[in-house]
């Protein structure tokens, strides 16, 4: 199938995408990577009368560290992170998480950013920003307003993101040393998105854990924190025990819907499998890295 017909815009600066899309709010769409919209728009799901493209903004494409964040642009591609782009635990997560984004092509076009705004509920980068507590920037007719994660996600494919808003970046917050990290996904094929998907930041001082970010895809209506996993973590060691116990309670937490390739009793069951792996990993991260 082809798109609905559209008027098209290359913006040259992030006032004038804002400008675009403050006109037309209910009808404009931004175009970065274009690996969702151009999909559902071929399937014509999406109708956007308008499609603005960003693709020749200047400075939206940096990946810098700041102030002890790493600063993600909204041009940044899911394959930018396929080497660390930080020397810190963080640059191993975003690593391993993106190596099991689709495959090359989508990878080498797509973006975090588009990702995190296109909100699928198993899709790895939104985990990551819950997980991380990360903040995103979203620039509107009355400037730049900053939005944590863990609010922005309101079910599937539904954000905080106004019409009139686009996201100009992400700030994701440094781990530190000391930390590990590790990830986990199921999914059926190597380009679909996942059934369930872990991910695991631990902190281990004199033995036991002192902090931890636990988070799921495919696991609830949205990217999921199980925050009853990270309480229950703190003051253990890293041990098998241990991450039986957060494997339960994952699986107690997990809030996940029925589709047709996987039950609710099934997504739940690898929901906590999963939990336990990227937590064993991260142990193992650890060890390695120390």
């Amino acid at each position: 199938m082809k798109p609905a017909p559209f008027d098209y815009l290359v913006a040259r600066s992030v006032r004038e995408a804002v400008s675009a899309l403050a006109e037309r709010p209910s009808q404009a769409r931004v175009l970065a990577g274009g690996q969702s919209l151009v999909l559902e728009m071929n399937y014509r799901r999406e109708r956007p009368a308008l499609l603005v493209d960003i693709n020749h903004v200047p400075g939206l494409d940096g990946i810098e560290v700041e102030g002890g964040e790493l600063r993600v642009g909204a041009l940044a591609r899911h394959r930018d992170f396929e080497e660390p782009v930080a020397r810190d635990p963080l640059g191993r997560l975003l690593e391993r998480v993106s190596r099991h984004i689709a495959h090359p092509p989508i990878r080498a076009r797509g973006t975090m950013v588009g990702s995190l705004a296109y909100a699928h509920p198993a899709a790895e980068w939104p985990a990551v920003a819950v997980a991380l507590d990360a903040r995103l920037e979203l620039a509107g007719p009355e400037g730049v307003r900053t939005v944590r994660a863990g609010e922005f996600f309101r079910g599937p494919f539904a954000t905080a993101r106004r019409p009139e808003e686009m996201i100009t970046g992400v700030r994701l917050p440094l781990l530190g040393e000391g930390s590990g990290v590790g990830f986990v996904e199921l999914r059926r094929t190597g380009a679909s998105f996942a059934l369930v998907a872990a991910l695991a930041a631990i902190t281990v001082e004199g033995g036991v854990i002192t902090s931890s970010r636990v988070a799921l895809a495919g696991a609830a209506d949205r990217p999921l924190r199980v925050r009853g996993v990270e309480e229950a973590l703190a003051g253990d060691p890293p041990s098998d025990e241990t991450f039986a116990g957060a494997e339960r309670r994952a699986a107690l937490e997990a809030d996940p819907v029925p589709e047709p390739h996987a039950g609710v009793e099934y997504r739940r069951h690898a929901a906590g499998v999963l939990v336990r792996r990227a937590l064993e990993r991260a142990a193992e991260d650890l060890e390695v890295n120390s």
